[in-house]
C-alpha cells in the first residue's frame, strides 16, 4: 500500500521542466499546450481538458510523468521543488485508468505528504484550510461503503532564503462521491498549486488563480459550490 500511494506522490511532484519555451511565444510550445493572450494582464493556457489563467511573462509547459496538465512559471526550472521559494503555479489531474491503483489511494495521498513542501515545512507556515469533504476510505478505518472523497483548500506564507512568499491550493480526490461526476470522469486526483511574492493583494490573486482553474470544463469554484450548496 505505502508503494502504491508514494507512486500517486511522486508522479505529482516530478514536474520535468528542462527546455520550457516562452509563454510568449505560443509558436515553440507543445501541440498540447496553448496559450491565448487575454484584455487583462493574464493569459489563458489550454492543457487537454485543464484550462487556466496565469500572469502575462510566466513561461509553461505540459505537464509530465502520470500526471497530465501544466506548470508555469517566471523562472519554470526551479519550480520543480515546490517549496514556496519559487512564484509559479501547476494545474494537474491524474488519469486513474493509466496509473492503476484503486481509488482509495488517491485519498491517503490528498491528505497525506503530497503538499508537506508547502504545509510541513519548516521555512513555511500553513494560515488556512477549509475541508469541504473527508469521507475516510472504508479500509482506513473509514465507515462502510464510505466514498473515500476528500476535497480542500489552504493558504499560507513562506520565507525561503530571505524571500517573503504566499502560496494556496486546491486538492480533490473524489473517490465515489460527489466530485467523481464533475470534471474528468477518468481523474483520481485533482491539484493547483499557486505561489506569489507575498502583498497586500497576494491572497486576492492567489484565489483568482484558484477558482478560475477548470478541469474539463468545471471550475474549481464549481467542485466547491456543488458541495457546499
Amino acid at each position: 500500500m505505502r508503494r502504491a500511494i508514494l507512486g500517486v506522490v511522486v508522479a505529482l511532484m516530478g514536474t520535468g521542466c528542462a527546455g520550457v519555451p516562452s509563454i510568449d511565444d505560443p509558436a515553440g510550445l507543445p501541440d498540447s499546450l496553448s496559450v491565448r493572450p487575454t484584455a487583462s494582464p493574464y493569459s489563458q493556457v489550454t492543457a487537454g481538458p485543464v484550462q487556466a489563467l496565469v500572469p502575462d511573462g510566466w513561461s509553461a509547459a505540459p505537464a509530465r510523468g502520470a500526471r497530465a496538465g501544466f506548470v508555469a512559471s517566471p523562472r519554470p526550472d526551479a519550480w520543480e521543488h515546490m517549496d514556496g521559494s519559487i512564484t509559479g503555479m501547476t494545474a494537474t489531474w491524474v488519469d486513474a485508468t493509466r496509473v492503476g491503483v484503486p481509488s482509495d489511494f488517491y485519498y491517503l495521498a490528498a491528505t497525506g505528504p503530497l503538499l508537506s513542501r508547502l504545509t510541513r515545512s519548516d521555512a513555511c507556515r500553513s494560515e488556512s484550510q477549509q475541508v469541504f469533504l473527508d469521507n475516510v476510505p472504508s479500509f482506513a478505518a473509514g465507515a462502510a461503503h464510505s466514498d473515500g472523497d476528500y476535497m480542500a483548500r489552504g493558504e499560507g506564507t513562506c520565507h525561503v532564503d530571505g524571500r517573503p512568499t504566499r502560496w494556496a491550493y486546491f486538492v480533490a480526490a473524489p473517490g465515489y462521491g460527489p466530485v467523481h461526476t464533475m470534471g474528468i470522469p477518468q481523474s483520481g486526483l485533482y491539484v493547483v498549486v499557486a505561489v506569489m511574492r507575498d502583498s497586500q493583494r497576494a491572497s486576492a490573486l492567489l484565489d483568482r488563480l484558484i477558482t478560475h482553474t477548470s478541469f474539463g470544463g468545471a471550475r474549481v469554484s464549481d467542485f466547491v459550490d456543488a458541495v457546499v450548496s
